[in-house]
């Protein structure tokens, strides 16, 4: 089967955007966070974790270590004891470190507002960047693929890359600027309450008329129950 035209996958994923609007307004970043410097640490600490495992480390690492300054001068030992809950907490302990080092030492210890910028600090590629700006200081540089951005541009027929770097360039085609940002909030929390990477709930989906995938997948449990 031949694949949409970029008009038609665009117009289709405008429905879908609306329709996750309408099911999830209350759409937002579910990182606890109240400065850059702590949203760029939870963020870092995120990778292959979950936000609600980083949100019960957080509030106790947040007031040990309150700026850059204190997370580069800090025994490395310590660091990661305190996030030692977390998976890979002693490469995610040298990378803030290392990171925080950095902003200490080139910016004053503030966090950057460029893309550039950020992604030169260790343990800062473009996913953590995006989350950053994006979230932080209201910049849509870019959009935020991470694992259900991903699973859900697959099967929403957006994509049929598996590459995170080219599932945001065809993103960014298709979905206004100025909603890259909360795309990516929207397509999470579908993620993490719906589209599930295993039996996602197409029954009770919102947006299920506007997924090319959804009907194929309930066909499927339909012939195997039988």
């Amino acid at each position: 089967m031949a694949r949409e035209s970029l008009p038609a996958r665009t117009a289709r994923l405008q429905k879908v955007i609306a329709g996750l609007q309408k099911a999830y307004p209350e759409a937002h970043c579910e990182l606890n966070y109240r400065t850059p410097l702590e949203l760029l640490i939870a963020t870092i600490l995120s990778a292959q974790c979950t936000d609600k495992q980083v949100n019960l480390v957080t509030p106790d690492l947040f007031k040990r270590y309150p700026t850059a300054q204190a997370y580069a001068a800090a025994e490395r030992g310590e660091l990661e004891k305190a996030i030692s809950r977390l998976g890979f907490f002693r490469n995610k302990a040298k990378s803030i470190q290392a990171c925080c080092k950095a902003l200490v030492e080139q910016h004053a210890g503030q966090v950057p507002k460029s893309m550039e910028e950020l992604t030169q600090l260790a343990g800062v590629g473009r996913k953590t960047a995006n989350v950053v700006l994006g979230n932080a200081f209201d910049i849509n540089e870019g959009i935020v693929v991470d694992t259900h951005v991903a699973r859900l541009s697959q099967r929403f027929g957006i994509t049929n890359s598996d590459d995170p770097v080219k599932i945001e360039a065809e993103l960014v085609k298709m979905v206004p600027r100025d909603q890259w940002t909360l795309f990516s909030h929207l397509l999470i929390w579908h993620g993490r309450r719906r589209c599930y990477a295993r039996n996602p709930d197409c029954e009770n989906c919102e947006v299920f008329q506007f997924c090319p995938t959804g009907p194929k997948l309930v066909a499927q449990r339909k012939r195997a129950s039988r």
